[in-house]
């Protein structure tokens, strides 16, 4: 009787899923470590890849014995540390801290469908590292003056029940809406962060992309996500509260590509996947119906973005295909 039983099929797609996240996350720390101005910056950067290596290894370790085929993922082929520098004054970390969040919620997600010990713990010891990595970050940035704390409010002091359904208002633009509670605004807030850094890094990706149709494809992202930022905004200042941001970094004029088209797609589709899920998120703990049909079309407009990347990935032959049930 072997010691442990054979991985599941969720296993093998959720360490497949990991391993391809986990070596786009390389490429990226390989090159903001070369081109780091600050030494604890750069200090959170190893120390982070330093760890991965070790659970990409885990995750090959695991296929090998498994006699199942390693995937290709993302490799120093596809990042030119050499290339002049992009991110600067804390974009860096601002898009780690970004990236952290995401892999947060995936390994919640991942550790739901696992069922063997080992993956188990390599799911729960990668949250650990990804929670501390996220927290220092959050610190780094906060200590910098990069990242603002979203707004403060009169603390509450007393219990209320909802009394009318005019508390779901607000699709009536005659109407008088109520005001966000603390859980709008939280996700309206999160939504001109997230957005500000993606805002940026498709200003990045634009510049420095060599193929036409993926340079106007992070244009069109840059855009999108202009839009959604002016959108999410607008609710908040109708509150009479601002939704200003710190600089979260800045981009440099480089045209030189630090970085593959490929991967480059590869982590626009990540992050296009990560707006779907919080607009989701977002919709599901609002109660005022304009919130909700707002964040459902920001979601859609996200998902048709991220169905053009894949469909440009298969037009030049850069999607890897997860493992089959056959």
């Amino acid at each position: 009787m072997p010691d442990k039983p054979s991985i599941t099929s969720s296993e093998i797609g959720t360490l497949w899923m990991t391993y391809q996240q986990k070596t786009l996350i390389i490429c990226l720390l390989d090159y903001m470590i070369e081109h780091a101005d600050d030494e604890d910056a750069k200090t959170i950067m190893t120390d982070l890849r330093e760890q991965l290596i070790i659970y990409i290894r885990k995750i090959k370790t695991i296929f090998e014995k498994e006699g199942a085929v390693v995937p290709t993922g993302l490799s120093s082929q596809d990042v030119n540390i050499q290339a002049p520098k992009l991110f600067t004054n804390g974009f860096d970390i601002m898009f780690l801290r970004v990236i952290k969040e995401i892999s947060m919620g995936m390994y919640t997600l991942s550790l739901g469908k696992a069922y063997r010990e080992d993956v188990v713990k390599f799911y729960q010891d990668l949250t650990k590292i990804t929670q501390h990595c996220y927290d220092s970050c959050t610190q780094y940035l906060l200590k910098k003056g990069i990242l603002s704390r979203p707004p403060y409010i009169p603390m509450p002091t007393t219990v209320e029940f909802v009394s009318d359904r005019k508390y779901l208002s607000g699709l009536n633009v005659f109407a008088d809406k109520r005001v966000l509670n603390t859980m709008e605004l939280a996700q309206l807030y999160h939504g001109v962060e997230t957005n500000i850094v993606g805002m940026k890094l498709m200003k990045a990706f634009s510049q420095t992309a060599k193929d036409t149709e993926v340079k106007k494809h992070f244009l069109k992202g840059k855009e999108l996500s202009k839009k959604i930022i002016t959108r999410l905004e607008e609710i908040i200042i109708q509150d009479d509260i601002s939704p200003s941001v710190a600089s979260t970094g800045s981009i440099t004029t480089s045209e030189t590509p630090a970085f593959s088209d490929r991967l480059m797609l590869t982590c626009d589709i990540l992050l296009s996947n990560f707006s779907i899920g919080s607009q989701a998120f977002g919709a599901a703990f609002s109660f005022r119906r304009d919130i909700v049909a707002k964040m459902m079309l920001i979601g859609e407009d996200a998902f048709q973005y991220a169905s053009e990347a894949t469909e440009i990935m298969i037009k030049k032959g850069w999607l890897e295909v997860p493992p089959s049930i056959d």
